[in-house]
């Protein structure tokens, strides 16, 4: 079998990306997501738009400079001084290479260049052979090629090939092309345009029709070899092509594809939660790979499966993206498998009939806010077999807010394994980070509070509000939900809950040790 053809992957989150309304970057975060992006294996990162402002210029400079690892490529319109900025900025870059583009369509040069095809030949060929004074590597978009008649388009890649133009891109820049179209665009390009072969090709898909990724693949399987992504698929109107869509579809489907990236998908769900906290931008729950619900199962009858194999309703492995979340979401559709297996994770063993009578009680409470969180479970659980598992609970929790004083919250803990309550209090600049502050007094454990996502469940004044937060314990992630109308409150259960998995985890982890070492000297002594 022939090797599989690698496929450069092209982030222009920094560039793109940020053009997405209301995901602007401050120029000095852009170096954080670069980095991450450097770790999960991006080719080449396109790290801003130099010309646009000072801010944006110093910041392409920085990651230049300092992510040598990487291709950084300078963006630039096909205008002199857009290519002396580009070129300054990345000048200590240890790779770098200059992106031009004009437009090709004539919807965009009648109404918007105000140009005839000559005349953006013309400024094509002037500013590609420009550039090609500071730099080796030139990429050439035609902007709006899908939309452009196939014959410019190899027109205008023949003059700037003849220019030094070593990469050509073919963008569907308004998601217009369907996956039959962009392979036809690509093959004639490749097969017609003179030196058409000499040159590597790059596809920039965007997402108006929801084709961004399919139409990516149908430009590999026509020979592109490198496709530009961003991550979450954020950009202009619906976005671009989805970083972790296309690496996770070429990933997953590799041996159809002949295809492979060098991407190190561990990395993928951190990348996405670092772009989505940094931009202020959410992520949809039914996102592909890295939504919230891209790996959890209500279904009873798909829960029942994937307890007996994870590859009956799942085609990726989500750890294997850095996923740590449950992949079983609690609700009026899960089955009693699904709840029996929640309770064994905290250690809870049940008979049949108190399972029988705990699946009751969580049914009642599913039908009237659509999911059971972990905490409420196991409430029922200690309140049928008369035990309270988990380490800590809330009792009490007052907090003091306004604009005139310092955010205050009292809290009152009980730590159900000494069956002692102590209150606590803590400030904030926020009621949550008051709220947060005095319970971590009561929590002997390094636990760093990282996330908290705040969800609408329903309408209306009385509607219920569910938290979701985050924590890292030990180098892992927990995840803590709980639902309720205060939705400080629910934060502080959540919070809580979080806490009280972390704890478990690590106790059960030091019981088995305990366990395997008291096996290990037992064997000795034999």
């Amino acid at each position: 079998m022939s090797q599989p053809q690698k496929i450069q992957i092209f982030d222009t989150t920094l560039r793109d990306g940020e053009q997405s309304p209301g995901a602007s970057i401050a120029p000095e975060k852009k170096i954080i997501i670069a980095r991450q992006l450097a770790r999960l294996g991006i080719d080449v990162i396109e790290p801003g738009f130099a010309v646009s402002s000072p801010g944006e210029f110093a910041a392409v400079q920085q990651i230049a400079r300092e992510l040598q690892q990487v291709e950084i490529a300078g963006f630039a319109r096909a205008v002199k001084a857009d290519i002396d900025a580009a070129v300054q900025a990345t000048q200590d870059a240890a790779r770098r290479r200059l992106h031009l583009f004009i437009s090709s369509s004539d919807i965009h040069l009648n109404h918007q260049l105000r140009k005839s095809r000559d005349e953006v030949v013309q400024i094509a060929r002037e500013m590609v052979a420009y550039g090609k004074q500071f730099v080796n590597e030139i990429e050439f978009s035609a902007m709006d090629a899908s939309r452009s008649g196939r014959e410019f388009v190899i027109e205008l890649v023949e003059a700037v090939i003849s220019e030094g133009a070593t990469i050509i891109n073919l963008p569907d820049t308004l998601g217009y092309a369907m996956p039959n179209e962009m392979a036809s665009l690509f093959r004639s390009v490749r097969k017609e345009a003179r030196g058409g072969d000499t040159v590597r090709y790059s596809a920039h898909c965007h997402n108006d029709l929801g084709l961004a990724v399919a139409n990516s693949l149908a430009a590999i399987e026509a020979g592109a070899t490198q496709i530009e992504v961003t991550v979450n698929g954020i950009g202009e109107r619906a976005g671009n092509c989805s970083l972790e869509e296309l690496v996770m579809a070429i990933e997953t489907r590799k041996d159809a594809l002949g295809a492979e990236t060098g991407i190190r998908i561990g990395e993928i769900y951190e990348t996405s939660r670092i772009v989505s906290r940094t931009m202020n931008f959410p992520i949809a729950y039914n996102k592909p790979i890295v939504g919230r619900n891209a790996f959890q199962h209500e279904s009873g009858i798909h829960q029942d499966g994937l307890l007996k194999n994870r590859s009956t309703y799942e085609i990726m492995d989500p750890a294997a993206m850095g996923i740590s979340r449950s992949m079983i979401i609690l609700g009026k559709h899960s089955g009693s498998h699904a709840i029996k297996h929640r309770l064994e994770e905290y250690g809870i063993e049940t008979t049949e009939e108190q399972l029988k009578s705990i699946y009751g009680r969580f049914k009642e409470v599913a039908d009237g806010q659509k999911i059971v969180t972990d905490d409420q479970l196991i409430q029922m659980a200690g309140d049928l077999t008369q035990t309270r598992p988990d380490p800590y609970a809330l009792i009490d929790l007052q907090v003091h807010a306004g604009t005139q004083r310092a955010r205050s919250a009292t809290t009152t803990i009980r730590n159900n394994e000494r069956g002692t309550d102590h209150s606590y209090t803590a400030i904030g600049e926020g009621p949550v980070e008051a709220v947060i502050g005095a319970i971590s007094q009561a929590i002997p454990a390094e636990i760093a509070f990282e996330d908290l996502e705040l969800h609408s469940l329903s309408t209306g004044e009385g509607a219920y509000g569910e938290a979701v937060v985050s924590i890292i314990h030990s180098g892992k992630r927990y995840r803590g939900t709980s639902i309720h109308k205060d939705v400080i409150l629910a934060s502080a259960q959540a919070y809580i809950s979080a806490c009280n998995q972390a704890i478990m985890t690590a106790g059960r982890a030091r019981e088995e040790d305990h366990a395997g070492g008291a096996k290990e000297s037992r064997r000795i002594l034999r």
